[in-house]
C-alpha cells in the first residue's frame, strides 16, 4: 500500500511529515509513502500580517482540497494551524504525542523578557503572542515578522529586532533549541490551541487509511487538544485571534487554562477549570462560556467589527 502524504513546503513542515511517515512505516513495514509538497495561501503571502489576510485555514485549505480530490491520501499539519471546524468529508484521524507546547524568546543581546529595555522591538506574527506580551510589558514595540523559522532567525541576526518569539517545538524539531534564551512561562504566555502537536487529516470514509493512522494517536494528547479545540470552536475563533489555551492531563484529569486578551494587551481575561479526561469537550465549552461571560465576548465582538470594516 502506497500513501501519498501532503505537506507544506517549509523545512519544518517537511520534517514533521517525514517524522509522521517514519512512525507509520515503523508500525506498518509493508506500506510505502510518498511526500507531496503543496503551497498554501499562508505561505504565498509573506508581506502581510496574518491577521490582515483574514479567513480560516490559511495553511490547510489547499492541502484539504487535495485530500478531497483524492490526489493525496492524508496531510500532516501543525495542529495549531487547523481550524476548529473541518470541511465536510474530512477528519483528524490521529494526533501524535505532543512536543513541548510553549513559546520561546530569542534575544542574543538581552536574554530574557524582563531584561529587554523599554521600547525594545519584538518580532512576532501572532496576535495571541502580541496581546499577552503587551499585557505583561506594555512598553514593548511589537513588529510584524513573517516567514519560516530560518528566515525569522536571520532577520533577528541582521539586527532588525531586539528579540523574536517562536514556538519551542519548531525550534526543537529543526535542531535550533540552542537559540532559545528564555522559555516563556505559561503564566505569562499561553500557547495556541494544539501548539506542539502534529495532526493527520484524511477522508472521513477512508477506513483503510484511518485504521493505519489511528495507531499514531496519543490518548493524553488527544484528550488535551480536544478540550482546547472545543474551547476554540465554542468562541467561534481561529488561530488568528488573541486567544491562548492549554490543556494538560494528570491522573486522567484535564486542567484547561485559557486567556482572551485585547490586541493592545490592556485587558486580559484568564481562567482555568478541571474535569475528568472523558469530559474534554464539555470542559472546553464550559471554560469558553465562562471567559466570554467575564468579558471575552466584548473583545471578540470588537475584533469582528474591525475585521468587517476593513473588508468593506
Amino acid at each position: 500500500m502506497n500513501l501519498i502524504i501532503g505537506t507544506r513546503n517549509s523545512k519544518l513542515a517537511q520534517w514533521q511529515t517525514a517524522f509522521a511517515a517514519h512512525a507509520l512505516k515503523k508500525k506498518f513495514p509493508h506500506i510505502s509513502t510518498q511526500i507531496k509538497p503543496i503551497l498554501t495561501k499562508g505561505d504565498k503571502i509573506l508581506d502581510v500580517p496574518l491577521t490582515k489576510i483574514g479567513g480560516k485555514g490559511l495553511f490547510t485549505e489547499e492541502l484539504e482540497a487535495e485530500i478531497l480530490s483524492g490526489r493525496i491520501d492524508l496531510a500532516v499539519h501543525s495542529l495549531k494551524d487547523v481550524p476548529a471546524i473541518l470541511p465536510p468529508g474530512l477528519v483528524l484521524g490521529a494526533v501524535m504525542k505532543r512536543a513541548e507546547p510553549g513559546d520561546a524568546l530569542i534575544s542574543p543581546r538581552y536574554g530574557t523578557l524582563d531584561k529587554l529595555p523599554a521600547g525594545a522591538r519584538i518580532g512576532t506574527s501572532s496576535l495571541r503572542r502580541t496581546a499577552q506580551l503587551l499585557h505583561y510589558r506594555p512598553d514593548l514595540t511589537i513588529c510584524s515578522l513573517r516567514g519560516n523559522v530560518d528566515t525569522r532567525l536571520h532577520k533577528l541576526d541582521e539586527g532588525n529586532y531586539d528579540a523574536i518569539v517562536l514556538a519551542i517545538s519548531g525550534l526543537q524539531r529543526l535542531g535550533k533549541e540552542t537559540r532559545i534564551t528564555q522559555k516563556l512561562p505559561m503564566s505569562l504566555c499561553l500557547p495556541a490551541v494544539g501548539q506542539g502537536a502534529l495532526a493527520i487529516e484524511t477522508r472521513a470514509g477512508d477506513t483503510a487509511v484511518l485504521s493505519l493512522i489511528a495507531a499514531l494517536n496519543d490518548a493524553p494528547t488527544v484528550a488535551a487538544v480536544t478540550a482546547e479545540r472545543a474551547f476554540l470552536s465554542h468562541i467561534g475563533g481561529n488561530c488568528q485571534i488573541p486567544v491562548g489555551v492549554y490543556g494538560c492531563i494528570n491522573d486522567a484529569v484535564i486542567t484547561l487554562k485559557a486567556v482572551i486578551a485585547s490586541p493592545d494587551g490592556k485587558i486580559a481575561y484568564r481562567c482555568s477549570e478541571t474535569a475528568p479526561q472523558q469530559e474534554a469537550v464539555a470542559l472546553g465549552h464550559f471554560l469558553a462560556e465562562k471567559l466570554l461571560a467575564e468579558g471575552g465576548k466584548s473583545i471578540l465582538q470588537q475584533l469582528h467589527v474591525l475585521t468587517e470594516n476593513k473588508e468593506e
